[in-house]
């Protein structure tokens, strides 16, 4: 018997009853965090690579999030100066692989994902000149991003492709408080289309839509159809002006939440459908594919989708106490923030009630003793930096966000 991917849940659900966050011990434990960040993680270039996914960029992005947490307004300033300092050296590492052309559309490994946070950092600190020069070599990335296939590995998926690269648009327009490029992401989002209908033709899919990372068929949020979807659920306008397009990413929508298991979780690629589905992880399952589902139940309101996303809020509390750490990508907070979003969809007290619980059990003794430590433990998608901005968010929850996943 393989051991268990998970701890038992053992924690008290909410009886309706009056629960408290503790506001004032999160922002204590933040702080320490980021104490133990700036103490082991140093903004030099030897730590810029790996984008925000694992470099200093991510926790360039961790103070920004945090900047904008009115509990944490009194330190606001001090972490746009610690943002800018630990921008610098992923701006470094970027400048060294800009002449990498087909890898500079990477939103969360690579040069993209670094421009658009140091686009909006430069905005923040009123730098209008090096704001808009990040941008515009954000924008001119794009450009890449419409050759059909211009990652041998598969040119749609989040880290890497497509979906990463609109997935950064929408976020840096936001930030930024800039007009998208419509047109440009209209072609993008036309060209992924197109890419998941020659896919699915030639592999016989039963999907409308399906798409390959270095020939996986992954469903997840990570590398795979449901973070795909989600991007072209996200584009404003697209779907109303394109009903061809529409009507195959609704269908594609509605394959995924057939292929949902019993419990609530998804296989992790096609080709597990009929296997039991292990992986409950933002990267891989149910706490990534539920952005999908609140994203189409918002724009369809279907109900549908909305019972899809709470029985993902059930099998996560039974089984999400992840034993790989506290991470965003596999670890607790990321499955934490299945109760967050919920808790903005429903209003229900019950979800922020189990966001709390999350963040408590990542501070008992079982977990310390027996949770893995990360390979990257100070990252952002790894490591620390990622709880960091869901503690920030449990103080502020009416406003909390997955990074760069706001379906509202």
């Amino acid at each position: 018997m393989p051991p268990s991917r998970f701890f038992p849940n053992a924690c008290k659900d909410y009886d309706a009853g009056n629960f408290e966050i503790g506001q004032q011990h999160i922002i204590t434990e933040v702080h320490n965090m980021i104490d133990n960040i700036t103490a082991n993680l140093k903004p030099v270039q030897l730590n810029g690579e790996d984008g925000l996914y694992l470099g200093t960029a991510g926790i360039a992005y961790m103070f920004y999030h945090l900047s904008k947490i009115s509990t944490f307004q009194s330190h606001s300033s001090a972490f746009i100066d610690n943002a800018t300092e630990y921008l610098q050296p992923s701006l470094a590492v970027a400048q060294k692989y800009a002449c990498s052309v087909k890898d500079v559309p990477s939103f969360l490994l690579g040069n993209c994902g670094i421009y658009a946070i140091a686009s909006v950092i430069y905005h923040v600190t009123k730098n209008k000149e090096q704001s808009d020069y990040f941008r515009n070599l954000f924008y001119e990335a794009g450009n890449t991003c419409k050759e059909i296939q211009f990652l041998d590995c598969g040119s749609d998926e989040l880290f890497v492709g497509r979906a990463g690269y609109l997935c950064a648009a929408l976020w840096l327009a936001k930030e930024t408080n800039t007009e998208l490029k419509l047109q440009d992401l209209y072609d993008i989002c036309h060209v992924m289309v197109a890419s998941g209908r020659k896919y699915a033709t030639l592999h016989h899919s039963d999907c409308a839509l399906m798409y390959a990372y270095y020939d996986v068929e992954y469903v997840g949020a990570a590398h795979g159809l449901c973070s795909i979807l989600q991007v072209l659920l996200s584009v404003p306008g697209y779907l109303d002006a394109n009903s061809g397009d529409a009507k195959h990413v609704k269908s594609a929508v509605d394959y995924l939440l057939d292929i949902q298991d019993a419990e609530g979780n998804f296989p992790a690629a096609i080709n597990e459908v009929t296997r039991k589905n292990e992986l409950l992880h933002w990267c891989h399952g149910a706490p990534g594919i539920i952005y999908l589902m609140a994203k189409a139940y918002l724009t369809w309101t279907e109900d549908k989708y909305l019972q899809s996303c709470k029985k993902m809020g059930e099998i996560v509390w039974r089984k999400g106490l992840l034993k790989k750490g506290p991470g965003l990508c596999h670890g607790i907070a990321g499955n934490a923030y299945v109760f967050l979003l919920l808790y903005r969809l429903t209003n229900e007290q019950k979800y922020l009630h189990r966001a709390n619980v999350f963040a408590q059990f990542m501070e008992t003794e079982d977990f310390k003793r027996q949770a893995r430590v990360p390979d990257n433990p100070f990252s952002l998608f790894e490591g620390i930096a990622g709880t960091v901005c869901f503690l920030g968010d449990l103080t502020m929850p009416s406003q909390a966000a997955f990074p760069f996943f706001n379906v509202f």
